[in-house]
């Protein structure tokens, strides 16, 4: 199905984007405020994967960086920059975007790409869910013999401007971004690894985007209990956060936030919620879903958190969400793990049940 995205989407698409965000995705006011953009611009299209042929090219459209950093600008015309490098490097034309992940302001990446190109935007993400890594969002590229990545890139106020294409290795042009975000000020927007739309379609999250718009709808309507409902979780814990420390690592920010419960719950940090343990005990790691609200039941994002704030945590399993096979890749998640020093990867095991 093709259809043209419309103001009524966009509420629903940012704070369904933002629920499965994690904590991470970007922030509601900046989502909202490029989705009112695009659709003033021109006509974004939504279009579902049976619209494309197997080999069509398609490419995934990104923020890369910290949602704490100090001093960031991702601006529409470095969303349309970093496209414009990105096709100009590539072997043939592309026929499509995606978006890399489901967030507040990434739920909605492509949107602006599409009201000023005409590329439509595949109802697909490379995941369901937010996440902290280029690599967990590839669609298992890393693990593709001979696959060559190209990334265009591009973002920053004006004394700390940044852009550049760049091609070679799936990881060594992810650094190459990664380090590109942190001379920026903390935020590029990123156009990068092509790939036929069958590829995307096996190892992606096909029908994310409407996943999404659905989600925010409920919420919208029902407040944080009914996005847990509709997810399939329950608000685990109500608490004042007592303890918060949020810093900015290799691109990423690393911290824990733990509440003044009896349970001294702790959330652990890596731009999403990575863990949650209750009472000593793990109570839910990555890629299960550990989001925020804060007490008017908004979501909260891990970079909005202080100390003083009541917050409640929603927590879904990750079989309820759609997800990118990357995600049950015990090797993704060994930088992050060492960031925080603790473990939380799925076992090895679960990726042949997968």
């Amino acid at each position: 199905m093709k259809r043209q995205l419309t103001h009524d989407d966009i509420r629903a698409a940012v704070y369904g984007g933002a629920v499965l965000g994690g904590g991470g995705g970007g922030f509601v006011e900046r989502g909202l405020r490029t989705a009112e953009l695009a659709l003033r611009t021109g006509v974004p299209e939504l279009w579902t994967v049976d619209e494309f042929a197997a080999e069509d090219l398609t490419a995934t459209v990104a923020l890369v960086g910290a949602p704490a950093a100090p001093d960031p600008q991702v601006l529409p015309t470095h969303l349309l920059r970093a496209l414009e490098l990105l096709r100009r490097d590539l072997p043939r034309e592309l026929v499509a975007i995606h978006t890399n992940e489901n967030g507040a302001e990434t739920t909605i990446n492509g949107w602006f790409h599409s009201a000023i190109t005409g590329l439509p935007v595949i109802d697909l993400a490379c995941n369901g869910r937010a996440h902290p890594s280029s690599v967990m969002g590839a669609m298992g590229l890393h693990d593709a013999d001979g696959y060559r990545a190209y990334q265009g890139y591009a973002g920053g106020k004006p004394y700390a401007y940044v852009e550049g294409s760049v091609a070679g290795g799936l990881e060594a042009t992810s650094n190459v971004v990664r380090r590109a975000s942190v001379e920026a000020g903390g935020w590029v927007g990123v156009a990068r690894n092509p790939v036929e739309v069958g590829y995307a379609v096996e190892n992606g999250a096909p029908g994310a985007v409407s996943f999404a718009i659905e989600l925010g709808r409920r919420f919208l309507a029902d407040g944080p209990a009914g996005a847990a409902r509709h997810l399939g979780g329950e608000i685990a814990v109500t608490g004042t956060v007592r303890e918060y420390r949020c810093e900015q690592r290799e691109g990423l920010d690393v911290g824990v936030a733990v509440l003044d419960d009896d349970a001294r719950t702790a959330l652990y940090i890596v731009n999403e919620y990575m863990a949650l343990d209750v009472a000593g005990a793990r109570r839910a790691s990555f890629p299960d879903l550990i989001t925020t609200f804060d007490e008017d039941g908004q979501p909260l994002a891990s970079a909005d958190v202080e100390v003083g704030k009541q917050v409640r945590v929603l927590v879904a399993p990750a079989g309820n969400l759609l997800l990118s096979r990357t995600m049950y890749m015990p090797e993704v998640y060994a930088p992050v793990e060492e960031l925080l020093g603790i473990r939380f990867a799925p076992a090895a095991k679960v990726l042949a049940d997968a």
